[in-house]
């Protein structure tokens, strides 16, 4: 089964996306526990978001991770044959 550059854009972009999710919340630091909450915000409120450095680590995370499913799947570990076995489906 061959896969188009359209396609490993697309897994990719998904796979990116997951992982901003993953890694917004490491690091923050609400007012609340920084102990300045602003006047009319909500003291959970992040006092400082970096979103720079998480949309780094996002996409340095990301393209390993990529690269190791590319690389499995190279490989034949990652088939619909073997992935269908494992989940106990007839293929």
């Amino acid at each position: 089964m061959a896969y188009t550059i359209s396609t490993w854009l697309a897994i990719y972009f998904v796979l990116w996306w997951v992982m901003l999710f993953v890694t917004l919340p490491f690091g923050v630091r609400s007012q609340h526990e920084s102990g300045g909450v602003s006047p009319g915000t909500d003291p959970g409120a992040p006092t400082v978001s970096l979103m720079g450095r998480r949309l780094i680590w996002t996409t340095l995370l990301s393209a390993v991770i990529f690269g190791l499913a590319l690389a499995a799947y190279q490989a034949g570990y990652l088939n619909v044959e073997r992935l269908s076995r494992l989940m106990g489906m007839p293929f």
